[in-house]
């Protein structure tokens, strides 16, 4: 038996459905740039909150971020080591002191895992990635133990893009 809404439930369902948050679309902007890095490097500018993927010919795709907070902050360069959906995320023996607290493992796909969808881990001491997150609302600031993060449909973006061994530029 088929089932047949009158036009009143039909109204009332797409209300519902324009009045539903809707998941973040991926908010990667092409723009020009004046540095010279090989295409399919990676530039993470803290003092813009902006990471770059470049492209190379003076083009870039620039990603908001959220990235370490006063004192929090780093700058070199490094390399993705690892690429990881929904990781599970043990918490650095840096961030143990100060939320002493926190569970020994939090699982991937828990809503309390920082780390969001993705994550792609850094050489250099396994403390640093660059992944989404659960608070989207702290994308554009000052937020973070060092990590740089994004708003979780621009790392599944960013991870379609680069691979194991892409460099990251961190500049202050």
């Amino acid at each position: 038996m088929r089932k047949v809404f009158g036009f009143a439930a039909a109204l009332a369902a797409l209300s519902f459905l324009a009045l539903a948050p809707k998941p973040a679309a991926a908010r990667p902007e092409l723009v020009a740039v004046g540095d010279n890095y090989p295409a399919g490097t990676i530039v993470v500018r803290q003092s813009q909150r902006r990471l770059y993927l470049m492209l190379g010919s003076g083009r870039a795709i620039s990603y908001p971020v959220g990235v370490g907070r006063h004192g929090m902050q780093w700058s070199g360069t490094v390399y993705i080591d690892g690429k990881y959906v929904e990781p599970a995320w043990t918490a650095p023996a840096s961030i143990r002191r100060d939320y002493s607290k926190l569970p020994a493992v939090i699982p991937g796909g828990s809503p309390k895992n920082p780390m969001g969808v993705a994550a792609l881990t850094l050489s250099g001491g396994g403390e640093y990635a660059i992944h989404g997150t659960n608070q989207p609302n702290l994308i554009g600031g000052f937020v973070s133990h060092g990590c740089i993060r994004m708003y979780n449909a621009d790392v599944t973006d960013l991870f379609g893009r680069v691979n194991v061994g892409t460099p990251v530029v961190v500049t202050r």
